[in-house]
């Protein structure tokens, strides 16, 4: 997996419990995996379609340091498909432990929002496995 983002956890980000809001996280993953999708399909209009399950393993608590990973699993003609990681880094061990995982779909999409393809050189390159 590819490091997409390197986020540090503020008290702004917390929420009631004294840990990190699930809504803050679920933002950091998708700006990350945007960024990924619009790199590697080569164009900025790509847009979130869903995000699989996602079960928080670990608390983020202030302070933290949060690195987001991320992979190309599928690419179709008109969406691509990611595997996102978000690790809790310790800065004294270098240790990662996963915080969170999922799968998210993006779609490429025109001004008016209809889907269009990926081009076709960046889907054979991506099947070629020259991403």
């Amino acid at each position: 997996m590819e490091l997409l983002m390197t986020k540090v956890c503020m008290t702004k980000d917390i929420g009631v419990h004294g840990n990190l809001f699930g809504g803050i996280m679920l933002s950091w993953i998708d700006e990350a995996a945007v960024s990924m999708s619009n790199r590697i399909c080569k164009t900025p209009n790509m847009v979130t379609r869903k995000m699989t399950e996602i079960l928080f393993e670990r608390p983020v608590k202030v302070g933290h340091i949060i690195n987001i990973y991320g992979e190309a699993v599928s690419m179709g003609t008109t969406s691509i498909a990611l595997n996102v990681q978000a690790r809790r880094y310790n800065v004294y061990t270098t240790e990662e432990d996963v915080v969170t995982s999922t799968q998210i779909v993006f779609v490429r999409m025109d001004e008016e929002g209809n889907k269009i393809p990926i081009a076709g050189e960046v889907r054979r390159r991506f099947a070629e496995g020259d991403v």
